[in-house]
């Protein structure tokens, strides 16, 4: 297990259940920090796509996005520049992380791949990562899981890490519940270990 205390990491039990949306409140919220406050840091937003194996279909059904079958190596990473505004990773840069980079591993790659995007980023910075599976190789500073209400079945990724979530919501439709979610994260800078993240009162 990786300790990553400078993380955020949002998983979710299904699709549209609010991670973006939730990332980039996160990333507005400390980037509004000036240089030299307790909470600045650079921020680093990190997308995940977890890959069955190598052009796999896409488990949704249909071609997707094309991310599954477009692997053929144990992980991609790809940095943000901003071309296509539409994306998640495009917004997230848009929000005002500094820089944004989109990870599409293998589940057996995931540790790897991982170990390769800290080698891309700043070492101090504040890490804010969408992602079920990566829980499985990585211990964050605080992992919150968004739940869907609509009754739409729990995701096996989200089942496996959801027992691990240090916060779970129950989505009752973002962003109204976005306040108080971002009201319990403590961001804490050390000048010798980097930025920590932890819940408030735990």
């Amino acid at each position: 297990m990786l300790y990553a205390p400078q993380m955020i990491l949002i998983g979710s039990a299904g699709q549209n259940a609010g991670k973006t949306t939730l990332a980039k409140a996160l990333i507005k919220t400390w980037k509004s920090f000036p240089p030299g406050s307790p909470a600045h840091a650079p921020i680093v937003a990190l997308k995940i796509t977890s890959v069955a194996q190598q052009g796999a279909l896409c488990p949704r059904g249909g071609t997707g996005c094309g991310a599954c079958v477009s692997i053929t190596q144990d992980f991609v990473l790809e940095e943000e520049q901003g071309t296509s505004p539409n994306k998640d990773t495009a917004q997230l840069l848009k929000a005002g992380a500094d820089r944004v980079f989109w990870l599409r591993s293998l589940y057996g790659s995931m540790a790897a791949a991982y170990t390769h995007f800290l080698d891309q980023i700043p070492p101090k910075g504040l890490i804010i990562c969408e992602s079920n599976s990566l829980r499985e190789v990585v211990l964050p500073g605080c992992f919150i899981m968004l739940m869907n209400t609509a009754g739409t079945a729990v995701k096996p990724t989200a089942a496996r890490v959801l027992p691990l979530a240090d916060l779970v919501i129950q989505n009752k439709g973002l962003p109204e519940d976005l306040n108080s979610v971002i009201s319990r994260i403590q961001v804490i800078r050390d000048d010798t270990r980097g930025i920590q993240v932890h819940l408030r009162g735990e």
